[in-house]
C-alpha cells in the first residue's frame, strides 16, 4: 500500500509539472480530491478488505496523502495564478511617456453643413422649420400648387409614382400648402427635406435635398424677397456678393424669377465657375400665385407672399468646389473628411 501511495504522489507531481494553466490544474485536483470520484477518496474503499487491526494504520496513511495533496494543489494553484497575473499585467502595461495614438476627427457631410448653415441664417430672420412627408399625394405636390394636369412634371418620366394618387414628392413646396391650410398669416416657414425626380447626370441626382421658404403677410413685395436673398447670399458666399433677379416661370409663383449671385470666385469679372458671365444661378423664387393662396383659403386681395427654393447639393457644390454631385452620395471618406465647420 505504501508503494501504491508513493507512486500516486509521483504521478500527481509529474502531471502538475506539465500544467501551465490554473484551469487545467483545477481539473487535475478534481481528479484526485473529488469527494465522490477522486482517486484518493477511492482508496478508502479498500479499507473493507483489510483486517480490523490494520484499518487504523491504513486510514492514517490515506489521510496523510490527502492532506499532502490539498497543500500541494493549493501551492500549485497559487503559483499558476501569480504567473498568469504577471503575464496579464505585462501585456496591459502602458508606457505613460509615449505619445497617445492620434484619433481621426469625424466631419459632418457637406449637405449637413450647408443645411445647418441655411437654417441658422433663416432662423435669424424669424423663419420656423416645417418638415412635410416624403410620400405626398398628387393634390399637395401638384394640384394645389397650380400645376396643370398636362404639365410635363406630372409625367412618369419625371416623377416617381407609388400609386395613381401617391408619389415621392418632387419638391418641398408641398409642405407650404400644408402650412397655409392650417395656419393664418403672417406665415414665415422654412421647409428642408429630401425630394425625388427622375433625373441623373453630373449635376443632377434622382434624390437630392431641397430647402424651400415661404413668407405670407400683408404688403409683401419682390423687394422683400430680394432683400432677404441678399442676406442669404452674403452669409453663405461672402459679404461682397450681390443678387440678381431674372424673369422666369413657375406654376405656383407669379411673377417668377431665377436668382443669380455675383460670382464669388472672380468677383464678377468672369471665370470658369461663372462661365465668364460674372453671375451664378442658385435658386428659383417668386411671388406666391393668387390661385395658390385661394386654394389654401387665404384672401389674395389682403395677403401677398413670396416663396423660394434651392437645392442644398447645388449650394454645397458651389461653396466647396465639388465638380460632380455623385461625390456627395458615394460616402468616400477621403472626400467627406475634407469638409469642416
Amino acid at each position: 500500500m505504501e508503494k501504491q501511495i508513493k507512486a500516486m504522489r509521483e504521478k500527481i507531481e509529474a502531471a502538475a509539472a506539465a500544467i501551465t494553466d490554473s484551469k487545467e490544474m483545477y481539473q487535475l485536483r478534481k481528479q484526485y480530491l473529488d469527494n465522490k470520484a477522486g482517486q484518493i477518496s477511492a482508496l478508502m474503499k479498500n479499507m473493507r478488505d483489510l483486517a480490523p487491526e490494520e484499518r487504523p494504520a491504513f486510514g492514517k496513511i490515506v489521510n496523510e496523502l490527502k492532506t499532502w495533496a490539498l497543500d500541494f494543489f493549493t501551492a500549485q494553484d497559487a503559483r499558476l495564478k501569480a504567473a498568469e497575473l504577471a503575464k496579464k499585467n505585462a501585456a496591459e502595461q502602458i508606457d505613460v511617456t509615449m505619445p497617445a495614438p492620434a484619433n481621426r476627427c469625424g466631419a459632418l457631410h457637406p449637405n449637413t453643413l450647408i443645411a445647418n448653415e441655411l437654417i441658422d441664417i433663416f432662423a435669424g430672420m424669424g423663419f420656423t422649420i416645417f418638415e412635410g412627408p416624403e410620400i405626398e399625394n398628387d393634390y399637395y405636390n401638384f394640384t394645389a400648387l397650380n400645376t396643370p394636369k398636362d404639365h410635363p412634371a406630372r409625367d412618369m418620366q419625371d416623377t416617381f409614382y407609388v400609386s395613381p394618387e401617391l408619389l415621392l414628392r418632387t419638391q418641398t413646396s408641398a409642405g407650404q400648402i400644408r402650412v397655409m391650410e392650417n395656419a393664418k398669416p403672417p406665415i414665415k416657414i422654412l421647409s428642408p427635406g429630401k425630394v425625388f425626380r427622375s433625373d441623373d447626370d453630373a449635376t443632377h441626382s434622382p434624390m437630392f435635398s431641397q430647402m424651400e421658404g415661404l413668407v405670407v403677410d400683408k404688403g409683401i413685395t419682390l423687394c422683400d424677397l430680394q432683400g432677404m436673398l441678399d442676406v442669404f447670399a452674403q452669409n453663405v458666399f461672402g459679404k461682397d456678393v450681390r443678387t440678381r433677379l431674372r424673369p422666369s416661370y413657375f406654376p405656383f409663383t407669379e411673377p417668377s424669377v431665377e436668382v443669380d449671385v455675383s460670382c464669388f470666385e472672380c468677383g464678377g469679372k468672369g471665370c470658369r465657375l461663372c462661365k465668364d458671365t460674372g453671375w451664378i444661378e442658385v435658386l428659383g423664387a417668386g411671388m406666391v400665385n393668387r390661385k395658390v393662396l385661394e386654394n389654401c383659403g387665404i384672401d389674395p386681395d389682403v395677403y401677398t407672399g413670396f416663396a423660394f427654393g434651392m437645392g442644398i447639393e447645388r449650394i454645397a457644390m458651389l461653396k466647396y468646389g465639388i465638380p460632380n454631385i455623385k461625390m456627395l452620395f458615394e460616402s468616400d471618406v477621403r472626400v467627406l473628411s475634407q469638409f469642416h465647420e
